[in-house]
């Protein structure tokens, strides 16, 4: 680890909203299987600030307070690697998803290592940076070599910090059947990840991709970025009546609530077409009630997706470099570290049309 210093900067929750910087953090060692990265950017996401408002409560498996740094959407270069390590070089470029599977339960072996049965065990092999383990809110940062990806040459470390948000849509898309050209899709919620499975539904071939928010200026991005219609809510009093008159009153092949309320997921359950999927993608803040017989009588199958899983890391990167994703319109804001409280603050209260909030160590 020549010319690598000993401690750097970095994020530390002290507690449920205390998150300070630190000058003196060691920087980690990589071991076996593990690549250490110099951080160039990292994005604040609403799982940050679900872990900075309620801890563990948030995140089953969170490191204890005083040294734990979170930050999961992070690139740099690599700047050491572990042992065994031959598939970067010093240098590289590079993004990570989250998520790294132990590699050894039945999930894992069948691909699914969001949903990893030992998931928060570092010693059965599982990590997800940020969250059960260090992440990127530091100058350095480590990663299992298995969730660690090249970037293409025309894709900058900034946009690529897009990967993990594009990679979750990418992954509800494939849960809801993959295979969309031609299809019609909905979308509930203009938000970074609504707005990725946007371009991810065009991306694909969709034909139709109807978009439905409050806010007007995320849904002209969501037009900008390839949705052939939006819905305002506050500007329409029958939602679910426009849906089904562009449809035909057929409704949509493939739903996707991003949005997280009650009302999301009922309009997206019942503009769901007869015998077709809906993909639950948003977390939601509070138990929900839902006429769940609807869907039965319906036939219409729902799933749930949880992070980046399917490898659609490595495809968000082939969109981002062919062009046919842009991470450009959802990244409004770049603080430096020493600004994290104004960043958090921007992302949080949605300042100044704040969207995709970038930290730079």
């Amino acid at each position: 680890m020549n010319n690598i210093p000993k401690t750097m900067k970095a994020m530390v929750m002290f507690g449920i909203n205390d998150i300070r910087m630190v000058t003196d953090k060691p920087v980690p060692t990589p071991k076996a299987g593990e690549v250490l990265v110099k951080v160039a950017a990292c994005g604040l996401c609403g799982t940050d600030v679900k872990i900075i408002t309620k801890g563990e409560a948030a995140m089953p498996g969170l490191p204890p307070f005083g040294s734990f740094t979170p930050g999961h959407e992070w690139t740099g270069t690599v700047a050491a690697l572990g042992p065994g390590v031959t598939e970067f070089e010093i240098g590289d470029r590079v993004a990570v998803q989250a998520h790294s599977g132990c590699g050894r339960c039945e999930n894992c072996m069948s691909g699914n290592y969001t949903s990893c049965l030992n998931y928060g065990r570092l010693d059965k092999g599982h990590r997800t940076t940020g969250m059960t383990d260090d992440g990127g809110f530091a100058e350095y940062a480590i990663h299992n070599v298995n969730a660690v990806y090249k970037l293409p040459d025309n894709v900058s470390l900034t946009d690529a910090t897009y990967v993990t948000t594009l990679g979750c849509a990418l992954w509800a898309v494939d849960t809801s059947g993959g295979y969309i050209a031609g299809d019609s899709c909905l979308v509930m919620g203009p938000g970074p990840i609504g707005l990725s499975a946007v371009q991810a539904c065009r991306a694909l071939g969709a034909e139709k991709v109807v978009l439905v928010g409050t806010r007007e200026e995320r849904l002209k991005i969501g037009r900008e970025v390839g949705a052939t219609h939006t819905i305002n809510i506050r500007e329409t009093e029958d939602v679910l009546g426009e849906l089904m008159k562009i449809t035909g009153g057929k409704g949509f092949e493939r739903t996707y609530d991003c949005a997280g309320t009650e009302s999301s997921f009922d309009v997206c359950m019942r503009a769901t077409m007869k015998g077709q999927k809906m993909t639950i993608v948003s977390f939601y803040k509070d138990a929900i009630k839902a006429d769940l017989n609807y869907a039965i009588r319906n036939g219409i199958q729902l799933h749930t997706v949880r992070g980046e899983g399917g490898n659609n890391c490595k495809r968000a990167l082939s969109l981002m470099a062919q062009g046919k994703v842009t991470a450009k319109p959802i990244m409004t804001h770049i603080f430096p570290m020493e600004e994290f409280d104004k960043a958090y603050d921007y992302f949080v209260n949605r300042k100044d049309g704040a969207m995709k909030v970038i930290i730079t160590p």
